[in-house]
């Protein structure tokens, strides 16, 4: 493992960086595109992700484990060549779906031993067959295994977990190396990712990143939260742990979130953002626009021959009126989730743009105080 990413400028806390990669340069801060499935919901391709200026594609572990299956995916030549998509890939390890969809589980030292939720098939996940699976995928980075708890959760569970996601990580480690030098390995240069965790303890959550730091990773996410705490809660953790993230490597916060939470995350120093929000949301006729949040189905657009955001030049807004998404919603066509998913990507990836923008030119400041109050609106 070699040193991937650059801090090119600071203001703040906030950072501006570039992350190189095997498959592609990543911009930050900057946000990766859900597919689960390898596909976004709400039927877009990798064709499509090109044109809303996607940087990076997340894809799921766990789903892809259960269906088509990841010997299957890498007999085909992994999920570059699966999907057609050719910039970065990341997978997660697998564990936050463990822990939220299968409802009967044990854990253990080795793994987790849990039902699928698509066939009641018994499965034991271990760090190492999460790393197994993950360079099967011939992803360009792969998250370690860790146990995302509950919030709020007990501090003596939250710290004996915290310790165990420790023990995992260096498994993981250890198995991505062995399996980077095999000649059968598609992605040779697969990145690793470690996850900070510890509920919502801050002393637990800065000891964690003390140690993980040690283990001289690619990069390093904060997992286990935006999962019922308070919004100021997590940036509190967020400001403790920091200090604690080597300075060098790209920090990732998992599973955030709305635009405010975004610019506030960022303000306290992450570099990375995933969420399942924007192409979700879209699917209920939430929309996000430079003035705030849409509700499409809201009566008053069924007659409104203007765009969903005059100021986006998405493939949506440049084509169709606010009356039409409205009434495809109402008629319950597929193609109003197809309209409205690539708007809320474009609206995503265009913000963390002038996010960039606004940190080369030494305006971020100005744009957070700009954003903050307006993003939150309903319009």
């Amino acid at each position: 493992m070699s040193l991937m990413f650059k801090v090119l400028k600071t203001f703040g806390m906030a950072r501006r960086g570039i992350l190189e990669t095997v498959h592609g340069k990543v911009e930050t801060p900057g946000f990766m595109n859900v597919a689960t499935c390898a596909a976004i919901k709400g039927g877009l391709s990798s064709l499509d992700l090109r044109n809303i200026n996607c940087q990076v594609m997340l894809c799921n572990t766990y789903h892809l484990h259960l269906r088509p299956g990841d010997e299957i995916i890498k007999k085909l030549g992994g999920l570059h060549k699966f999907t057609r998509w050719t910039g970065p890939i990341l997978t997660d390890s697998g564990g936050f779906q463990v822990f939220s969809l299968a409802k009967l589980r044990k854990i253990s030292e080795e793994g987790v031993e849990f039902y699928s939720h698509v066939d009641g098939k018994k499965i034991f996940l271990t760090p190492e067959k999460s790393i197994q699976i993950q360079s099967n995928l011939a992803s360009t980075v792969a998250m370690a295994f860790d146990e995302c708890v509950k919030n709020p959760s007990p501090k003596s569970y939250a710290e004996k977990s915290a310790k165990r996601t420790v023990r995992w990580l260096k498994r993981c480690k250890l198995e991505i190396e062995r399996l980077n030098k095999d000649d059968s390995t598609i992605n040779k240069k697969q990145l690793l990712f470690g996850i900070n965790q510890g509920s919502t303890f801050c002393d637990l959550r800065i000891e964690n990143m003390k140690k993980i730091a040690q283990l001289c990773l690619d990069g390093y996410a904060i997992g286990g939260l935006a999962v019922g705490e308070r919004a100021e809660v997590m940036y509190y953790v967020i400001e403790n742990v920091e200090p604690y993230i080597p300075k060098d490597k790209i920090r990732y916060l998992m599973g955030v979130g709305t635009p405010v939470n975004i610019l506030e995350s960022i303000l306290r120093g992450i570099d990375l953002f995933d969420c399942v929000m924007p192409s979700r949301n879209a699917r209920h006729a939430k929309l996000f626009t430079n003035g705030g949040t849409l509700n499409i189905l809201n009566a008053k657009n069924s007659i409104l021959d203007e765009s969903i955001d005059e100021s986006c030049n998405c493939h949506t807004c440049k084509n169709f009126s606010k009356a039409y998404l409205h009434h495809l919603f109402k008629c319950k066509e597929v193609l109003a989730l197809r309209l409205a998913v690539i708007h809320n990507l474009y609206f995503y990836n265009n913000f963390f743009k002038e996010i960039r923008a606004s940190l080369d030119n030494n305006r971020f400041l100005e744009f957070y105080r700009q954003k903050k109050n307006i993003l939150c609106q309903k319009v």
